[in-house]
């Protein structure tokens, strides 16, 4: 048989992190269905319940670089695996939870941690060491997995609720984990990449200056490039989480039937699925900071619209359009950071970056989107707050530099120039 003629290996460790994510994404952004039925059986405030929520999106972020960490000593079999034990774990403690501390415990801080074992963090290292050349492209499908979490598991997780309850609809959540993410581990995550993946080489890597083997996490982040992705992170993480966390009440207190509610916020995931598609072929043609600038830019006006939508074909349009571009921070964000500091410093540059800019925006944004709602009495401050961050992380994002030049690099520079 040809071995040419096979797809590339590659493609199926991108399809079965894809699905993950899809999982993993659905579980963490799409808590809005889950919103009312917790608040009522366990006589929770909105206020209380977002605080539980802006807890549980910091500990994700702890365990993103936690996870990092665990991938430079470990495997990535071994990370998820041991995500998939703490998620299964922690969802039995919650759906037998009977009080706040418990659901706290249990939902916002094991069930994140574990979570983030399976997160796009966890993944994208793997993903990026099998890709060079179609890098950006394979990071893009990855992010497709977690649009289509959104599309999917929203309006799947609202009429699971309205069909068996809460408890019930995260049980038969955390079989579909099994049935996913243990074979995947087992039988599907290689380590070992061919020496030339994905077709690297000169040709691969044209336009793409390769970030210097010898610098460290510490001279990273020294680096004003790093705090830009950061702080375009920071943006995604709050408006992201603000949308799933109070997408759907949000529509509801504006008069929306539940499920008109849940399609319009699942919508935008169903169009980023396709357009994450068509911005992948571009992902590795263009300077993937212009992407960027386009994704967070338009972003930011979908929220001012997604709030101040009236009717039904208002909703829907906005959410049409806000999806054309919903996807592809994460997917560029981590593809610049690959392309400026290199794979191998990727996971740990990754998770912190996540920690410190996205999961720390998804707090805030999960905490002022009920905060803000009960004491200002209109869901237009934290929707605003959200449109705002995202056009500045639009122009933070513009001005990033194609590549950097360290100083231990200069220093090696110059020891070559003198021996010629």
């Amino acid at each position: 048989m040809d071995n040419s003629k096979r797809p590339y290996y590659g493609w199926y460790i991108v399809l079965s992190a894809s699905v993950i994510v899809l999982l993993t994404m659905g579980m963490r952004m799409g808590i809005g269905p889950f919103m009312e039925p917790v608040m009522v059986d366990l006589g929770l405030s909105r206020t209380n319940l977002s605080i539980i929520v802006a807890i549980g999106m910091i500990v994700y972020g702890i365990g993103m670089p936690l996870a990092g960490m665990l991938l430079k000593t470990f495997s990535t079999r071994f990370v998820m695996l041991a995500g998939l034990t703490v998620v299964c774990l922690s969802i039995v403690w919650t759906v037998n939870s009977t009080g706040s501390v418990s659901f706290l415990l249990s939902f916002g801080v094991f069930l994140s941690l574990g979570l983030a074992f399976l997160s796009n963090i966890s993944l994208s290292p793997i993903v990026s060491k099998w890709f060079v050349r179609q890098r950006g492209k394979a990071l893009f499908y990855l992010t497709t997995g977690g649009m289509a979490g959104i599309a999917v598991m929203t309006p799947l997780e609202t009429w699971l609720i309205h069909l068996v309850g809460w408890q019930q609809t995260l049980l038969i959540f955390a079989g579909v984990f099994i049935c996913i993410v243990l074979p995947s581990a087992i039988f599907i995550m290689h380590e070992d990449v061919p020496k030339e993946a994905d077709g690297a080489g000169a040709a691969g890597n044209k336009g793409r200056q390769e970030a210097p083997p010898d610098i460290t996490w510490k001279d990273a982040v020294k680096t004003r490039a790093y705090w830009q992705i950061v702080l375009g992170l920071f943006a995604c993480g709050f408006g992201m989480n603000l949308l799933g966390s109070h997408g759907v009440p949000m529509l509801m207190d504006h008069h929306y039937e539940p499920m008109v509610a849940s399609f319009g916020v699942g919508m935008i995931g169903i169009v980023a699925i396709f357009s994450s598609l068509f911005l992948a072929q571009l992902a590795d043609r263009f300077p993937r900071k212009n992407i960027l600038f386009l994704v967070y830019f338009v972003r930011g006006l979908g929220f001012l619209g997604l709030v101040l939508a009236a009717t039904n074909w208002q909703l829907f349009f906005v959410a049409i359009t806000g999806g054309l571009v919903w996807a592809g921070s994460i997917a560029m964000s981590t593809a610049i950071l690959s392309d400026l500091y290199g794979v191998r410093l990727l996971g740990i540059l990754n998770g912190w970056a996540f920690f410190i800019g996205h999961q720390i925006g998804a707090a805030l944004g999960s905490f002022l989107g009920g905060w803000g709602y009960e004491v200002f009495g209109t869901h237009l401050f934290s929707f605003g707050i959200a449109g705002l961050l995202g056009i500045i992380a639009s122009f933070a994002s513009i001005t990033l530099p194609q590549h950097l030049s360290f100083p231990k690099q200069l220093e090696l520079d110059k020891q070559r120039a003198l021996t010629k």
